[in-house]
């Protein structure tokens, strides 16, 4: 039968994934996040980005059904606004990605009301629009399968969050994968990500389609170093990191180097209130975590806790953290400095030249992390110029997506029976670059769609 797909987000940008699949009997989502942008550093001023508040291009009560790879915001972001809209169809995940959504949710209100708040912008849901979402959920375990029409349901181990998923659809022996993000296997925590064996169609993301990571070895010895010239300089490591999956690595590789005797203690900040949050249910999920990581809890040991560590959680608690002396670790959200604690951490400490601010995750385009990453000299944080003169560094070893071999092997491994490629969630030149890649060495037809452009498959 004759299929369609439509890329209504995802699509020329890293963002807003929002893919649909219409089997000719159902109406099948994947994914429904928000778009990440960051016009208030861009244009000096805050600006309310209206683009998250529009209407969808297509009508939420026709959709049958809604299925999520994975918790994080561009992935999940405007699903509670989905329902509010008048979507009323099952929504099916991970009970890992189901839990860690939750607090995403929670989270985003809190900073929604705020925004409204100060500058007057659009909600884009309320409270009781998250709770008629949760109650449509439905969580599967991996390799589950369920149905949909006509159609069958598999949720393959993504290996790039707690939780995330690849979404097999079959009709009969035909095959369409939905990578949303792929892993950058192996990790500290996670199980690698599985092989999209037998599929015909694949739509992936392409992140780091044109770039290669650090090595296992080398990022490990790379934080190592960036503690040890803080310890010596006894200055501060401001590192700016993503509540789900980041900060969690991060604390499982400093616990491990403490233990292995290869460093020694040092005051560590935790000053990320969701991180804490997403940490207990790593704990509650332990069961999805690899043999290693799940060797720590089977012996009674938590490996994301240690001495010197302290959670804070409220803000006077985030505020003295300047008062405490150095040298000392300070781990804070938002992982792009878009918002949370991080920004009060920057305007303290980006003028310290005894600081280091390490990046360990992707800074996208426009943000306030990607304009201090590329070497700016001085930045705008809420309203005031503050000159640069703390060392920056970049870890990209430790960003939970694929790199640009791992893309092509990922791709290879689906086999010969692959027809067809749609590269998405990228960067244009990292879309681009991959697609060719994948068009010169594997010799797969592959595509880079547009937004809202549509392909028909047969399938």
């Amino acid at each position: 039968m004759a299929s369609k797909i439509t890329f209504h987000g995802g699509a020329g940008t890293v963002t807003g994934a929002d893919f649909l699949l219409d089997t000719g009997s159902s109406k099948i989502l994947i994914d429904c996040g928000v778009l990440q942008r960051e016009p208030r550093y861009e244009r000096g001023e805050h600006v309310c980005d209206t683009a998250n508040a529009a209407a969808f291009p297509y009508d939420p009560k026709d959709i049958d059904v809604l299925v999520v790879t994975h918790a994080h915001a561009d992935h999940i972001g405007r699903i509670p606004k989905l329902v509010r809209d008048g979507f009323k169809g099952a929504i099916h995940s991970t009970a890992a990605t189901k839990d860690l959504t939750a607090l995403m949710f929670d989270d985003a209100l809190n900073v929604m009301h705020e925004e409204a708040k100060r500058h007057g912008c659009q909600l884009l849901y309320e409270k009781e629009d998250v709770e008629r979402t949760l109650s449509l959920w439905h969580v599967h375990e991996y390799h589950e399968v369920f149905s949909i029409g006509d159609v069958s349901v598999e949720l393959l181990d993504a290996g790039h969050i707690l939780g995330s998923a690849m979404i097999r659809v079959k009709r009969g022996e035909k095959s369409i994968i939905f990578t949303g993000d792929l892993g950058n296997s192996p990790e500290p925590l996670l199980h690698d990500t599985e092989d999209p064996t037998g599929a015909e169609y694949l739509v992936m993301e392409s992140v780091y389609g044109d770039r290669l990571h650090e090595g296992r070895k080398e990022r490990r010895e790379h934080l190592r170093a960036s503690v040890e010239g803080t310890r010596a300089r006894r200055g501060v490591l401001l590192i700016p990191s993503f509540s789900i999956e980041r900060t969690q690595v991060l604390l499982y590789e400093l616990n491990a180097m403490i233990e292995e005797r290869i460093m020694h203690p040092i005051p560590v900040y935790l000053d990320a209130p969701l991180a804490i949050r997403v940490t207990d249910v790593f704990r509650k999920h332990s069961n999805l975590l690899n043999p290693a990581a799940r060797e720590h809890f089977e012996h009674g040991a938590d490996p994301f806790s240690f001495k010197h560590l302290t959670l804070t959680r409220h803000t006077g608690e985030s505020q003295a953290i300047h008062k405490a002396p150095n040298p000392k670790i300070i781990i804070a959200g938002a992982g792009m400095s878009g918002g949370g604690r991080i920004r009060e951490h920057e305007k303290y400490y980006l003028g310290d030249k005894h600081a280091t601010v390490l990046f360990v995750g992707y800074q996208a385009p426009g943000s306030l992390g990607r304009h201090i990453q590329d070497g700016a000299k001085k930045v705008e944080i809420d309203r005031g110029h503050i000159r640069i003169r703390a060392r920056i560094e970049t870890l990209s070893g430790y960003s939970g997506h694929a790199d640009r071999d791992q893309l092509l092997n990922f791709v290879e491994n689906a086999g010969e029976g692959l027809r067809r490629v749609f590269v998405t969630m990228g960067e244009p030149k990292a879309s681009l670059f991959l697609a060719q890649r994948i068009r010169d060495f594997l010799g797969v037809d592959t595509v880079v769609p547009e937004a809202g452009e549509f392909f028909d498959i047969e399938w």
